[in-house]
């Protein structure tokens, strides 16, 4: 505190003013904040500036001011009735009606009593508003520091109005400014001016800052799990690691305890979570049920990364049955896999591990254990050719397969030359694909041989034309382009039968797979190839570069009949149809800022039959509206037709109201497949969610009747205290998310 008084005394001070009030948007816009406080333009620390009507001199180390008093410091500003100042210990004595206000609170009070030195302030029959954040309240006392705010026999709101929907009275309330927290000693929840629930202690949220504590419970009733109840508690350990333990009562299962780690250091980031049910009264044939899943990302340095991405169930029906945040309920597969990756300057190296678990009534995958791949980084330049190199070794096992065991080793030495230009683009590649297997087995030569291998040239030519024009045609001064290609693809035949399937399935017969250079993921099957593949795309972009319309259509020609997918027998090893005349086209419409389709066509042309389609219509309004329409159509999915069409719906009828629902329905089965509705209430310091959804139930471990099914229906609740709850247990985006199909963004339809 200065030494020099700084005091201005004038004939005439303006009477108090309360700060300047502002309106805060969306849904508290009628709730009026004061304004960030900000010190007095000039001041000086450790000084202090008294404006008053009238001063009183009290020997050299005090004095008393009087009518329309103004204390104003670098951290504070007192508006007051009269005003005791003692210079030498820095004490301040106010009565009021008197104002006070900071950076963090503005009050009303009858008398305050403040050391100035050390930014301590008491105020008297306080009526406090915060201005980071909402927040207000009374108490019989309140106590102000630079770190927080103390309330003595108070009340605290984050509701606006004289009559708040819910406010809290305790006997005391500490408001910590840097940790984001507050806490309360015998306290009252009120809801209504109605006394509902007595606590002797707990903590809530004032700001994002993260803190230890009960997170918001949720409530459901559903057929399978009966009565649901989940009362998540949040461990914040430390800057760089948390926990968050939820404890899943189901009246029709038993108790679930569900715990989460996460951890964040220079080199890893990563999350280890378990769930376990120690006996499910539904299922009394099964042991303990859980979960464990593991992921980790490391960067060691620049050359050196590391993944890991482990899920391991119980039982095959545990995602279906339970559910959980760490995989789909429609997942067939857990990926179990860890990867090692050296990234040099010349090559790039990848060490793998993994393994799958297959769930349902399916034969069981092959682990690789390990796999190596290597390949230079960049192609090396020699004879204006670019040469490429990519080798692999890998070792599978199978105990339940026919080959149990088996080692591959495929080399993949490649040369490309390219040209290019404004208008133009031709690529071609010469690749060698050599690979060795060594199987072992429970098998005769006639059927696997214990040492094979096989060696094929490729060749792939690829031209594409970049044309453009301008068009007045829907669009005003817009461009529409036209981009026809054509490949040609040569893989000669070569007999592969002796060899098995590891990790090779057969990819989307899409348009874009159409320009692919293999049918087969993996190497353990190469497809015979001459064949010549056209296709072409068309766009409208608009004056400001905006694709408003594209058309994609293509089709393989087989240049002999040996080459037909129809005719390579081994093709029965895969699951999947096979067509000779295969034609696909994919198109999206965007003719309107709101309005968006996407459609996309697999066609039989010998055989007249259609494979598969989707189409989806979507208008995204103001406000969070969201009106989406979609039909899918799959003619073989194990052996049934799928023809599903379905609507989902997010309105938001005011501000405060929004509702969500979906509707999905099998045509072929001519029934619904999925039922799902939300209604979410949300004001300025409350929210409720209720939920309803009826699903057909699978069940993994046994087999099911796919004309038979059995559904479930279930009700959620959530009601969430804003101010004593995270918005993100009650985010009204977390609705459009619910469900098996549930939303999804226009362009991003396939995935």
């Amino acid at each position: 505190m200065s030494k020099n008084w700084g005091i201005l005394v004038l004939p005439l001070i303006s009477t108090q003013v309360l700060a300047n009030s502002n309106t805060v948007s969306g849904l508290c816009k009628d709730y009026l904040q004061p304004k960030d406080w900000q010190p007095m333009e000039g001041i000086l620390p450790d000084t202090i500036d008294i404006q008053a009507n009238k001063v009183e001199l009290q020997g050299t180390d005090s004095a008393e001011f009087s009518g329309d008093v103004e204390v104003n410091t670098n951290t504070m500003t007192v508006t007051a009735k009269s005003a005791l100042v003692d210079k030498r210990k820095g004490l301040l004595n106010a009565s009021g009606p008197l104002l006070f206000q900071d950076d963090y609170t503005m009050v009303n009070s009858t008398g305050m009593y403040a050391d100035l030195n050390h930014s301590e302030f008491s105020l008297l029959g306080a009526r406090y508003q915060l201005t980071q954040q909402q927040g207000k309240g009374q108490a019989e006392k309140l106590r102000a520091t630079s770190s927080q705010v103390d309330l003595f026999n108070s009340s605290f709101t984050t509701c606006p109005g004289q009559s708040p929907f819910w406010e809290i009275e305790a006997s005391t309330i500490t408001l910590d400014k840097e940790k984001g927290w507050g806490e309360t000693y015998n306290t009252v929840l009120k809801i209504l001016n109605t006394p509902v629930v007595y606590v002797p202690y707990f903590t809530f949220p004032i700001d994002d800052k993260r803190k230890s504590g009960l997170l918001t419970p949720t409530l459901s009733s559903s057929n399978r799990y009966g009565v649901e109840i989940v009362t998540p508690y949040y461990f914040n350990l430390a800057e760089n690691y948390d926990a968050l333990l939820t404890p899943r009562y189901m009246s029709n299962k038993g108790l679930q305890l569900q715990a989460e780690f996460r951890y964040l250091t220079e080199q890893h980031t990563g999350t280890f979570a378990t769930e376990f049910l120690g006996n499910d009264k539904s299922e009394p044939n099964l042991d303990e049920r859980y979960l464990v899943h593991w992921q980790q990302k490391s960067y060691f340095n620049n050359l050196w990364r590391a993944n890991i991405d482990i899920t391991n169930i119980s039982d095959d029906n545990y995602l279906t049955d339970l559910g959980s945040s760490y995989a789909n309920q429609t997942d067939t597969q857990l990926a179990r896999k860890g990867q090692l990756s050296y990234l040099g300057e010349d090559w790039l190296v990848d060490l793998q591990l993994q393994n799958f678990k297959v769930l349902g009534n399916h034969a069981e995958s092959y682990s690789a254990l390990p796999e190596i791949t290597i390949k230079n980084r960049t192609p090396e330049e020699y004879f204006g050719l670019d040469w490429q190199f990519t080798g692999q070794m890998s070792h599978f096992k199978n105990n339940e397969a026919t080959i149990t065991d088996a080692t591959r080793i495929h080399l993949e030495p490649s040369v490309t030359y390219n040209l290019s230009d404004y208008a133009w683009s031709f690529d071609s590649k010469l690749s060698l694909l050599h690979t060795h297997y060594e199987q072992n087995g429970d098998f005769n030569d006639n059927e696997y041989k214990d040492s094979t291998s096989r060696t094929l040239p490729q060749v792939r030519l690829h031209g594409q034309l970049n044309l453009e024009r301008s068009t007045h045609f829907l669009l005003e001064n817009g461009i529409q382009t036209l981009e026809p290609q054509i490949q040609y693809l040569y893989t000669p035949e070569k007999d592969q039968s002796k060899i098995g399937s590891y990790d090779t399935v057969k990819m989307q017969d899409d348009f874009f797979g159409l320009f692919r250079e293999r049918r087969f993921s993996g190497v353990d099957y190469i497809s015979e190839a001459n064949q010549v593949t056209l296709g072409a795309t068309t766009r409208l972009l608009d004056d400001k570069n905006t694709e408003r319309f594209s058309l994609s259509i293509g089709q393989i020609i087989y240049l002999s009949n040996s080459v037909k997918p129809t005719e390579t027998t081994l093709n029965n090893r895969f699951d999947g149809n096979n067509y000779n005349a295969l034609f696909a086209a994919e198109t999206k419409i965007h003719w309107h800022p709101r309005w968006y389709f996407s459609g996309g066509i697999q066609y039989d042309a010998d055989e007249k039959d259609l494979i598969r389609s989707h189409m989806t219509i979507d208008y995204r309004g103001n406000n969070k509206k969201l009106v989406q329409l979609n039909h899918h159509y799959v003619n073989d999915v194990s052996g049934n037709e799928i023809d599903q069409v379905g609507i989902f719906t997010s309105l938001p009828i005011d501000d405060s109201w929004q509702v969500v629902a979906s509707y999905h329905r099998d045509l072929t089965s001519k029934r619904s497949v999925e039922v799902f509705a939300g209604l979410q209430y949300e004001s300025c310091c409350w929210a409720i969610q209720i939920t309803g959804n009826r699903t057909i139930e699978t069940d993994l471990n046994q087999s099911t009747n796919f004309q038979d099914p059995v559904f479930d229906s279930s009700i959620n609740f959530n009601f969430v205290l804003k101010g004593l709850g995270s918005k993100s247990r009650y985010d009204a985006s977390h609705l459009l998310k619910q469900g098996i199909f549930g939303y999804r963004r226009p362009y991003f339809l396939n995935n």
